[in-house]
């Protein structure tokens, strides 16, 4: 068996699940922001009560907002700042006192769709974040991508594709760069183009109903956007599927537009790339932090 955790900024959530992908025991608490020693006897509990009296070596996966250092050892790349430059890795195996494997939150979702979610039976499996952020991870054969700098996926932080200054202003990125593809298809940056076209100040979630022309008019571009964002993914990887998630996955139009317009910037004749809605919902993170252990 093994304990998957997905360590988020304001919660949370545990999972104990057994080999064949079943889940046992959840439990979620709240993160202890900015206090980094609070995290780790967090983590600690948690494990403890998702363990409970099971006997037997329990592996635990982790799925954090950043990645370890390759370099160094140390999170980097975070939003949770105050995992930036800590040995997260090190002083959770040492509190735990079991073996731990630690990836970034997006690599999860991508993991867990692809081992016995949307993406199950696909060879390469490119999964999307689309939240408060914009991230990715990519399996291969049902193995999980990091390369040698821990960032493979980190597709949000390069710039939208075939951008015009008129209908896509470049926003400045939390990153220090400007016009990354997360300023424009996050939760976030989408409220806030759709604010500088309709002056409607409006959250993500009411901008996704579509029930007035300058909320439609929003999410046809947001549609156009992530087509252009994704064509460069299919150009470069050309992935076997493609699997959105976050709270932006559960825009239903997005499935039938996007394929239909991203065949005008992929360098082919025909797409046959599915773009496919996840499974396992928000259980993915936490699904994919246990999958980190294969089966065996």
């Amino acid at each position: 068996m093994r304990i998957g955790l997905d360590l988020g900024g304001t919660k949370t959530s545990g999972i104990l699940m057994n080999q064949n992908g079943e889940i046992l025991a959840r439990h979620r608490v709240e993160s202890p922001r900015g206090d980094y020693q609070a995290t780790l006897f967090m983590l600690r509990d948690l494990v403890r009560h998702l363990a409970g009296d099971t006997r037997g070596l329990i592996h635990v996966g982790i799925g954090i907002p950043g990645s370890i250092s390759p370099a160094t050892g140390l999170v980097k790349n975070a939003n949770s700042t105050w995992l930036i430059g800590k040995p997260l890795l090190q002083d959770v195996t040492q509190i735990l006192g079991r073996p731990v494997r630690i990836a970034n939150d997006a690599d999860c979702f991508a993991l867990s769709e692809a081992v016995d979610g949307a993406g199950a039976g696909y060879r390469t499996v490119f999964g999307v974040i689309l939240g408060t952020g914009v991230g990715a991870g990519i399996v291969s054969n049902g193995a999980l991508l990091n390369g040698p700098n821990a960032i493979a996926g980190e597709w949000g932080h390069n710039p939208l594709p075939w951008a015009t200054p008129g209908s896509d202003p470049a926003l400045p990125c939390y990153c220090g760069k400007s016009g990354c593809i997360e300023t424009y298809l996050s939760g976030p940056g989408l409220a806030k183009h759709h604010a500088r076209t309709s002056e409607e100040i409006v959250p993500a979630d009411t901008i996704a109903r579509a029930d007035s022309p300058h909320r439609q008019a929003s999410l046809n571009l947001y549609a156009n956007r992530l087509a252009r964002a994704l064509s460069h993914v299919i150009n470069i990887l050309d992935p076997d599927a493609i699997v959105l998630g976050g709270g932006l996955s559960g825009i239903q139009s997005l499935y039938k537009d996007v394929p239909t317009l991203w065949g005008k910037y992929v360098f082919s004749d025909t797409v046959s790339t599915p773009l496919l809605c996840h499974k396992h919902g928000p259980d993915s993170g936490v699904r994919g932090a246990a999958w980190l252990w294969p089966a065996q």
